[in-house]
């Protein structure tokens, strides 16, 4: 039963819901029982600063109800009635007439009791409600027997906050929240608004009057950019088609599996010249990047970041909305059907989530109710300068619990396949990128970030025990120790970790002309030293062709000819290297242009057969790497994995053979870095029979010059390099071979 007031409010409650600044104005606004007139009654009260005129509408009756006209008790627009003969609640609605004469009903929102109980509360609190999502933000519910919207924020530091939007005129007056125990949660249910409806969280903190409008951390929808709104959507009845791809996921992600990523960035894929060179939609780039991906045999897509973000410049990367798809290319339910259209076609979707940091924009989540909420409030600890972005306070529960309740939204509301974590380095480290008076050592003396580390293996170990067979994939540039190995035994969790040592040193390694590479040999047999210390991915992704470093065909030193025979070299010494694949979109043809967020890739290229080749080629890697076990079930293991030439750094020349989880099924890989055919080039090889050439990237079919084996080469009996067999070779120019061992018959 409500607290028994006073027929007419006191001043301070009356002047606290006028000038927008009472911390819970249920206890005065909508029906509360009334004492006054010595038997118990009942009273209304409402603020509505746009009625010249206002009404109750009883309902105790039934349809149509009695009207009795509201006292006005201030001139901002504060109204009540008294109804002495009622010693029950009884329904109303309120009625209104503005200073222009127009009229109309509508449901008091200040007569419903809370939503949130007092378990979600106490979860909440404690940061250990791990679908905060479905409690915190905006829900269409029934509620009390009436459709409308329950919203819920986090403020704790907040005096006061109120909903706004177009159905209250975006006036803080008209629906301030009621804040719940003592962890700071504002919530309230309004009736008859629907999805769609925008709305931001306007919130007048406790601190020096600081007053900002916030979009909704756990918002579902956001407007379209430069507009920085929540919308209120329902993600809970899209009608998911893709059960058999569910079911198989473990199957299709396990560490034995093939898994060739093509990483993409949805605003400049491509883009629709008929319309202006305007975005395509969820829907148009889940039917094309499907065909294309059938035409190129990857299995896996992974999209840049597509969280909420204001600037398209970040590319995502400094998100605000870390629940709502991005309005640019449709509305959550189109997201859906893009991932949806995915997996019934067979291929998953690996997310960029970023963790690491946030933007400052003022309707995020920086200073969020007035104070350093999400971020870190020591700037040494809560800021980076070189992003100029804040950094989450890892230590606090309530943040922590709103980052691992975002990762699992995206699993079980968008069945997304693995979360591609970014900047984990700058996570890890306190003297990440600072100077050294710039930054806070541990309680042990250390520059290991231990709130952000326990925060990576606790979000690794809910992931990985809430979804098993969904991946997590570290981009971490150091040499962190056990990024990819189990919590128990002191590592971070994660399934994969990119290999940038291997990505640096390679693309170092082949941008030298050949004649110098005989020097720099070590560089790429320095990969094989620690390839099996982590479980890695062998990433060449967007941030290896931007900001003046050119693509990868650019990179790639000689003439036109050359240029395009090393790339296909280093792609087949990539799907021959241990480790999962990931090509950035455009590297698959050798775009020449280096990419560029506001334009489409360049398609015409494929009009070349240069540019065709790699294309074919790249799907060929992609086809015989998913069919050939030896090429991918033991990539994190030395018993998958043997060289066979090492050392003839003077030939810049690689051999080395790949098992499968059966020894005897092998391939043999064979690298030439110089523009020097070899041959008869002999190698030891462990089985006898015929070695079948099923990759040879001097093909002419891929743009090459056809040096090559016509078809195979028989093993010889005789010992040779360790070997009690041997195989004479003909190796082309800035060509990689593989041979397949098929056994006695060709």
């Amino acid at each position: 039963m409500p607290t028994i007031i006073a027929p007419t409010a006191s001043r301070e409650d009356i002047d606290r819901i006028v000038h927008s600044d009472h911390w819970d104005p249920f206890t005065v606004l909508g029906q509360h029982e009334w004492a006054g007139s010595g038997k118990p009654g009942r009273v209304i009260r409402a603020f509505l600063p746009e009625a010249e005129q206002a009404w109750v509408v009883d309902l105790a009756k039934g349809e149509p109800g009695v009207r009795l006209a509201m006292e006005r008790v201030d001139a901002a627009g504060f109204f009540e009635a008294t109804f002495s003969d009622r010693a029950q609640p009884f329904p109303y609605r309120l009625a209104v007439e503005n200073h222009e004469g127009h009229a109309w009903d509508f449901v008091d929102a200040y007569q419903f009791s809370p939503v949130l109980t007092d378990f979600d509360l106490h979860l909440l609190g404690e940061g250990k409600h791990l679908r905060n999502f479905e409690k915190l933000g905006a829900h269409l519910i029934n509620h009390e027997g009436f459709r409308g919207v329950h919203f819920a924020v986090w403020a704790p530091n907040a005096l006061r906050v109120s909903v706004v939007g177009n159905f209250n005129h975006w006036d803080g007056r008209r629906n301030p929240m009621r804040v719940r125990g003592s962890g700071g949660i504002w919530e309230i249910f309004v009736p008859d608004i629907s999805q769609g409806e925008v709305y931001k969280f306007e919130i007048k903190s406790r601190e020096n009057g600081y007053m900002v409008s916030k979009s909704d951390p756990y918002g579902y929808a956001a407007e379209l950019r430069p507009k920085t709104a929540s919308v209120v959507w329902d993600v809970d009845h899209f009608p998911w088609t893709d059960d058999e791809w569910m079911a198989d996921r473990p199957r299709r992600q396990a560490l034995d599996a093939p898994m060739a990523v093509y990483e993409v960035h949805l605003g400049s894929w491509r883009r629709s010249p008929e319309r202006g060179n305007s975005f395509l939609s969820y829907r148009e780039l889940a039917v094309q990047l499907v065909d294309y991906l059938k035409e190129t045999g990857f299995t896996h897509v992974e999209l840049m970041p597509v969280g909420e973000f204001p600037f398209d410049g970040s590319w995502g990367y400094q998100p605000v909305g870390y629940y709502a798809p991005t309005s640019r290319f449709g509305t959550p339910d189109d997201f859906a059907y893009f991932v949806d259209t995915l997996h019934r076609n067979g291929f998953g979707i690996i997310l960029d989530w970023v963790p690491a940091h946030f933007p400052n924009d003022e309707h995020g989540l920086a200073f969020f109710d007035g104070t350093h909420l999400f971020e870190h409030a020591d700037p040494r600890m809560g800021e980076h300068k070189d992003w100029g972005t804040k950094i989450f306070n890892y230590g606090r529960a309530e943040v922590r619990n709103f980052l691992f309740g975002n990762a699992l939204f995206w699993f079980e509301h968008y069945h997304i396949d693995g979360l591609r974590v970014d900047a984990v380095a700058s996570m890890l480290y306190l003297d990440y990128s600072r100077k050294a008076d710039e930054w806070v050592p541990n309680i042990h003396g250390g520059n290991e970030n231990l709130d952000a580390i326990d925060f990576i293996q606790r979000f690794n170990e809910i992931v990985h025990s809430e979804h098993p067979g969904v991946l997590t994939i570290a981009e971490e540039s150091t040499s962190y120790s056990g990024v990819s190995r189990p919590t128990y035994t002191g590592g971070l969790g994660f399934s994969l970790k990119w290999n940038m040592g291997w990505m640096n040193d390679t693309l170092s390694y082949i941008e030298k002309d050949p004649i110098y590479r005989k020097y720099e040999h070590g560089a790429l047999t320095f990969s094989m030293i620690y390839a099996f210390n982590e479980n890695f991915m062998l990433p060449l992704s967007h941030d290896e062709v931007v900001h003046g470093k050119g693509s990868l065909i650019d990179k790639m030193p000689g003439d036109h000819w050359q240029k395009f025979a090393n790339l296909r070299l280093l792609f087949g010494y990539m799907y021959g290297h241990p480790g999962k694949k990931l090509h950035f979109m455009g590297n698959e043809f050798a775009q020449w242009r280096e990419w560029d967020h506001d334009h489409s890739l360049d398609w015409h290229l494929l009009e070349w057969n240069d540019h065709k080749g790699v294309q074919r080629l790249v799907g060929d890697l992609n086809r015989i790497y998913k069919t050939d076990p030896a090429l991918h079930q033991v990539d994190f293991n030395w018993q998958g994995f043997e060289w066979l030439v090492l050392h003839d750094w003077e030939n810049s020349l690689l051999a080395f053979l790949r098992r499968a989880n059966d020894p005897n099924d092998a391939m043999v890989v064979i690298c030439n870095f110089t523009p020097v055919p070899r041959y008869g080039y002999r190698i030891g090889v462990p089985q006898s029979g015929f070695y079948r050439e099923v990759i040879n990237t001097d093909s002419e079919v891929y743009g090459g010059s056809n040096i090559g084996n016509q078809g195979g080469v028989w093993a010889q009996h005789q010992g040779f390099g360790g070997h009690p067999y041997y195989i004479d070779v003909t190796i082309p120019p800035l060509g990689t071979l593989y041979l397949k061992p098929v056994g006695e018959n060709p």
